[in-house]
């Protein structure tokens, strides 16, 4: 199973990124909802953010990512590390392939 780890961009002053937060916020929690998203937050310092997904083939990975407002409205990019997990701690267990 493919695990991804998604690092999104920043493109624009964080003003313009603002504009699109709490619809960004909305898709994420769909993502949760949809039992893809596992693990979601901002970067430090705040130019960007990072999500990891699984459960998902990165055709329909790649459909999600361009239906989040931030890259809707140019703001943010994604770029995706895809990952076959091949040992992890316990708790993650679920997540090898």
């Amino acid at each position: 199973m493919s695990v991804y780890i998604i690092i999104v961009d920043y493109l624009a002053p964080l003003a313009e990124v603002d504009q699109s937060l709490d619809a960004h916020r909305d898709w994420v929690k769909a993502g949760y909802a949809d039992g893809v998203f596992l693990l979601s937050g901002p970067q430090s310092p705040r130019v960007g953010g990072a999500i990891l997904a699984h459960d998902i083939d990165r055709a329909a990975l790649d459909a999600r990512l361009a239906q989040d407002p931030f890259a809707v409205a140019g703001v943010a990019r994604h770029r995706v590390i895809e990952l076959t997990a091949t040992s992890a701690d316990p708790r993650l267990g679920f997540l090898l392939a």
